[in-house]
């Protein structure tokens, strides 16, 4: 088998999950400079009347927690007591 680099690809698939208009439409994740993102993507229409559409994006990163998780546990529970102020 032949490693192949995935580096500047990734993925989209339609989210069969969505249950409000503010919830992503696409989903998916992809390869960027070696680091992990997932990708969120609306459908847009052109507000200039044309009635073109286009995806709108959003990416974060995989290794950043989302608002409202749990945060993960810290490496030296005593940095208070090494901060000098």
């Amino acid at each position: 088998m032949s490693s192949s680099n995935n580096d500047l690809r990734g993925i989209l698939s339609r989210n069969d999950r969505r249950e409000r208009d503010s919830q992503p439409e696409f989903r998916g994740d992809c390869a960027i400079n070696g680091t992990q993102f997932w990708i969120d993507a609306w459908v847009q229409e052109r507000k200039d009347g044309s009635g073109r559409k286009f995806f709108s994006l959003k990416f974060r990163a995989k290794d950043v927690q989302h608002a409202g998780a749990e945060p993960s546990p810290a490496v030296n529970d005593d940095i208070d007591s090494q901060i000098p102020f």
